[in-house]
């Protein structure tokens, strides 16, 4: 078992004495990357400098774009002899990021996993099917590993072949389940299409992508399963940040091992409890790349209240990221508010995309819809009245004019790993 009741209960002065001298441990790690050596000198602070969690804002942010420019090992602070693994992030606007791990990092890495799956309630005598990527994806290896120091079988089935993916949580007996929200969402319409049912299926840990409480309700409701929130970044390790506990009320974020602030995404100022922006966090455990107020572009919020099973800090389910939103003349839009009312209409299926124009020097948005196969007659003109309600709903929840088109079911692409919903062509221009 890795429910560690002293650390992940941790209050007030012990709390407070612990984040500092891992702060300062992190700093000196840092002053060995010529990035942030560089800062720090500009920001007049060094490591002897940090007395208390409070010398937090004297530090510099790091954003993405710096990581990206350090590829692809300039952010490392020991020695490429000590570095036993590495992992990147996607790369798909520009230079991935390199990620480096010392067999510290890797140990520490899978303890915080394995914490999390504890938490939720799984134990050696359960089995785990792992249907994320393996390889540079931080999800597949993370989990792995993770689950195995819990002592569960664990199924490496990675991604596709999603008829194999079902037979094996049937044949195997598989009690657990790790994927992205939308990939499940997929394994559902195919059980469905086949007519079968996963008994053994008790639990779900989804993440890698935002997702709403309206999909939660449709997976936990068409699994029979328990269905939790994930939340990582591979600057941060990978998946095992933060994690909800069986409350499902937001979700713990590890304060020994990381030190996270809500900002205000535009000016950089700190905001407080129930304040919703960007969440930005400091390593305090990480050895290769030590990371120091990094913007994380995840928007979220603290949760003020104490949750009942007496662990430590909240944040709320990710809402959408800074660098994802979209504006629509002069409103933010998330794609998990689009989720959110689509996964309401029953007539709607899961599957939505969305297409950003300019017309005429104004932004138009334009949403294909999948219809619910049991709701759909095999005619689309029939369905007016329903385009107009979806439209309608839309409306009401983004303050916002949109275009709905209704698609059949099927006809909308599928996603293995993090779902690509969003397309916008303003730029095509």
């Amino acid at each position: 078992m890795f429910w560690d009741k002293e650390r992940e209960t941790l209050r007030g002065k012990r709390l407070e004495e612990l984040q500092a001298k891992q702060l300062r441990w992190t700093v000196s790690l840092a002053e060995n990357v010529p990035f942030y050596r560089e800062r720090l000198r500009e920001a007049g602070i060094s490591a002897d400098d940090i007395r208390s969690t409070d010398d937090l804002s004297r530090l510099p942010f790091t954003k993405k774009t710096d990581l990206r420019e350090g590829y692809p090992f300039g952010f490392f602070a020991v020695p490429r002899r000590e570095i036993v693994r590495v992992h990147t992030t996607s790369g798909t606007t520009g230079k991935p990021t390199v990620v480096g791990y010392t067999q510290r990092d890797i140990d520490t890495w899978s303890d915080l996993i394995a914490r999390n799956l504890t938490m939720v309630g799984l134990t050696a005598d359960d089995t785990f099917q792992n249907a994320v990527n393996y390889g540079l994806f931080t999800g597949g290896l993370g989990f792995h590993y993770g689950a195995e120091r819990t002592g569960m079988m664990v199924v490496p089935s990675a991604t596709g072949n999603t008829k194999r993916q079902i037979e094996m949580i049937q044949d195997f007996g598989v009690t657990a389940l790790h994927c992205t929200p939308g990939y499940a969402l997929h394994i559902t319409e195919v059980i469905e299409e086949m007519g079968v049912t996963l008994d053994s299926l008790r639990i779900g840990c989804f993440g890698a992508e935002a997702w709403s409480e309206t999909m939660r309700h449709e997976l936990e409701t068409r699994l029979a399963i328990d269905a939790y929130d994930s939340y990582g970044m591979s600057e941060m390790y990978g998946p095992g940040v933060a994690f909800e506990c069986t409350e499902k009320h937001g979700l713990h974020i590890w304060e020994d091992c990381y030190l996270p602030e809500i900002i205000d995404p535009a000016t950089g100022e700190t905001l407080g409890p129930g304040e919703k922006g960007e969440l930005v966090i400091t390593s305090l455990s990480k050895e290769a790349m030590p990371m120091i107020r990094y913007r994380t572009g995840d928007i979220t919020m603290f949760i003020e209240d104490e949750c009942p099973c007496g662990r430590g800090l909240r944040i709320a389910r990710i809402m959408g990221r800074s660098d994802d939103m979209l504006v629509i003349r002069g409103i933010n839009v998330f794609p998990s508010q689009i989720e959110h009312v689509l996964l309401g209409i029953p007539e709607v299926g899961d599957q939505f995309m969305v297409y950003i124009d300019r017309v005429h020097h104004l932004d138009e948005m334009t949403i294909d819809v999948e219809m619910n196969r049991s709701a759909f007659s095999g005619e689309l003109g029939d369905l007016v009245g329903l385009q107009k309600q979806i439209q309608q709903r839309l409306q009401e929840a983004l303050s916002l004019r949109t275009s709905v088109r209704l698609v059949e079911p099927g006809s909308l692409p599928r996603f293995e790993g993090k779902a690509k919903r969003v397309i916008d062509r303003r730029g095509d221009l």
